[in-house]
């Protein structure tokens, strides 16, 4: 029974944010939701060094590897920070992966 409460309380909590969250944008149908804003960290074009792992889908220490063996993978170096085109990136993973 009281599990049931603590469920409910949740579900109010969810539905009054999401209301909350519309209410915000009333008045302007073309500002951007929730999921747009999501959506526009895929948009990036160049990935720093840290997050490459996160484009791929392995492990940090695995992305780390990899950058290291493969000298020829496509990157720019912007005051002596490492970044990576995340198009032509994921263009070679798939050349090498044939």
């Amino acid at each position: 029974m009281e599990l049931d409460f603590f469920w409910l309380a949740v579900g109010l909590a969810v539905a009054a944010y999401f209301i909350g969250d519309g209410m915000k944008n009333f008045k302007n149908p073309n500002s951007k939701n929730m999921m747009d804003r999501l959506s526009e960290d895929d948009d990036k074009l160049l990935i720093s060094e840290k997050q490459v792992h996160h484009i791929l889908g392995i492990h940090q220490k695995d992305a780390q590897s990899l950058t290291k063996e493969h000298s020829n993978i496509p990157h720019i170096v912007i005051n002596s920070n490492i970044y990576y085109p995340k198009k032509r990136l994921l263009e070679w993973l798939e050349e090498i992966g044939k």
